[in-house]
This record gives structure tokens, sequence and C-alpha cells, in this order.
């Protein structure tokens, strides 16, 4: 009988520890590090594919992620109590009581303390990039998100640290065209995030938040427009080739369909009108935009898109290097 209970008993204790686990994990708020994988972009521009860059950039991915959750942590511990007041946030595991404040306190310092020290161990230019990220979170979350336009820089930024943070792991110098197309594509990114915030805000007649007050969705379509004709051109003189001193083959010509559709797709999911057209259960779904993770992860036409748009790079990168192609 006495080897029952202690079966049973270290069955509990071990699903006791998953559950844990499970809720602590969720309060790094994983979903969310999808928006890191942009720091394996500058070895893809540079065609700088092989073991060693990868096992760079994962490396800088790995800190970002770490940096990026410490900051999740904070903010739900500093908003709790708005959080528990809220029909969805309140399901937080900090909010919901699963993970507490004392506990989620020590998990932020390890994760920040971890990446920043590691960081600048690794080298001063991956160091700077994960404190120049962190820098700009304390600003964004005391100020900057509350100061129209400058929030929507500061969310661009973000994505350009990382990045600047991948080019740093794998010492590859960046070019002009290479941080021009990526802060285009953040602004654009940032401005789809507040156009899906307003109009959702909108449809469910939520309390806009300050700095969405000072927003309008006629404001927010012609910064839309300006940064997409910048992102568009960008691109496609980079892909030119050397000529422009661009990209080192004219062929990445070929992956300017993926980014045309890519981003066309994305308007077409932040549109006023797709997302009034959802079924009143469900008007999240047209407004994913709010969250780009939940895009790239859920989307079936962005994820292939970018999924074509890597293999495309792919093979063209082993036709140069087979010569059969200039």
């Amino acid at each position: 009988m006495n080897t029952g209970r202690d079966s049973l008993s270290a069955g509990s204790l071990l699903i006791n520890s998953y559950q844990k686990l499970r809720h602590h994990t969720a309060a790094l708020r994983p979903r969310q590090w999808t928006k890191n994988l942009v720091v394996f972009a500058a070895p893809l521009f540079a065609f700088s594919i092989n073991l060693q860059s990868f096992l760079g950039t994962l490396f800088a991915f790995i800190l970002f992620c770490s940096a990026s959750s410490s900051f999740y942590l904070i903010n739900d511990i500093a908003d709790v109590a708005a959080d528990r007041q809220h029909p969805v946030k309140c399901k937080r595991p900090i909010a919901a009581g699963l993970v507490s404040i004392p506990v989620a306190i020590g998990m932020a310092l390890i994760l920040l303390g971890g990446a920043l020290s590691i960081s600048w161990w690794r080298s001063p230019q991956l160091g700077a990039a994960i404190t120049g990220y962190a820098i700009l979170q304390v600003a964004y979350n005391l100020k900057l998100k509350r100061l129209v336009i400058l929030d929507i820089i500061a969310i661009a930024s973000g994505f350009v640290l990382r990045a600047f943070g991948g080019a740093a792991a794998t010492n590859i110098v960046l070019s002009a065209w290479f941080l021009l197309c990526t802060a285009m594509l953040a602004l654009f990114l940032g401005i789809e995030k507040r156009k899906a915030e307003l109009r959702l805000a909108q449809i469910q007649g939520t309390k806009l938040r300050a700095v969405l007050k000072r927003y309008s969705l006629p404001l927010l379509g012609r910064m839309e427009s300006v940064v997409t004709t910048g992102t568009v051109l960008a691109y496609a003189l980079w892909s030119a080739g050397p000529a422009l001193r661009g990209a080192s083959t004219p062929w990445m010509l070929l992956t300017l369909p993926f980014v045309l559709y890519g981003i066309f797709r994305y308007q077409l999911l932040s549109d006023p009108q797709e997302i009034s057209h959802e079924e009143d259960d469900n008007l999240e779904k047209g407004g994913r935009t709010e969250r780009p993770e939940e895009v790239l992860l859920k989307d079936k036409g962005i994820l292939f898109t970018v999924i074509g748009w890597i293999c495309t790079c792919f093979v063209i990168l082993w036709l140069k290097n087979q010569g059969i192609i200039q």
C-alpha cells in the first residue's frame, strides 16, 4: 500500500511540476519570440548562409528572447492590477496568480542580467545591440508608448536593433540598403499594428488609450502609403544587384513578388473593412495585425510567402555558388 501511495504522490508531484513549468513558460510569452527572428535577416541578405553564421544568429536570437521576455514579465508585474480587471489579460499567469510576483521579479532579473552580461562577453557590438534594446524598452514603457508617431518609431527601432544584433553576432558588415529595408518594413508593421488597434477599439467600443486618440484611420492610411512605397522601392533597388551596390546578384529580383504579395496580404488583414466583416464573436481574427506574431504563426498566406522567399533565396545562392548564374 505504501508503494502505491508513493507512486501516486510521485505522479502528482510530476504533474504539478509540469503545470508550474507551463505557467512560468507562458509568462515569458514565447509567441512573441517570432519578432526576434529578424536577427536571421542579416546573414540572409548578405548571402552568408553556413553553419557558423546560423549558430551565431541562433545565439543572438536566444539572447533577444531572454531580454524581451524579461520586459514582458516586468510589464505584467507593473500592470497586474489593471490586467486582473481585463477580460482577456486576466488570464495571464501573473495576473491569474499562477506565477507569484517575487518569482516573476527573479526571473526577469536573471533573464535580463544574463542577456546583457553574455552579450557583452560575446562581442561589444552584440552587447551594444542588447543594451540599446533594453534602454529602448525602458524608454518605450515609461514615455514613448504615449507619444504619437514616436511610439511607432520606437517599435521600428526595436526591429532594427534586432537586425543589428544578428549582424554583430556573425561579424557581418551591414549595408545601407539592409538597414533601410529593415527600418521601412519595421515602420510598416508598426503602422499596421496601430491601425488594427484603433479599428478594433472602435468596433468593440472599448476605451481608447491616450496615444490612439491622436491617430485616425485616414492619417494612418497616409502614413502607410508613404512607408509602403519606401519599403518596396528600397527592396527593389537592393535586389537589382551589384550595379546599385545592393545584392550580390541581380537574380534576387525574383524574390520581389514575394515581398509585394506579403505586404499586400498584410494590408488586407489590417484593412478596416476586413476587420468589420468578421463575425461578431471572432473580431480578433481580422485584427491579428495588432499582434504581428499572430500573423506569422496563423495566417497561411503570410507563412507560405515567407517560406517561398527563403526557399527562393537559397536556390539563387546555390546557383550562384555553382557558377550557373552571376
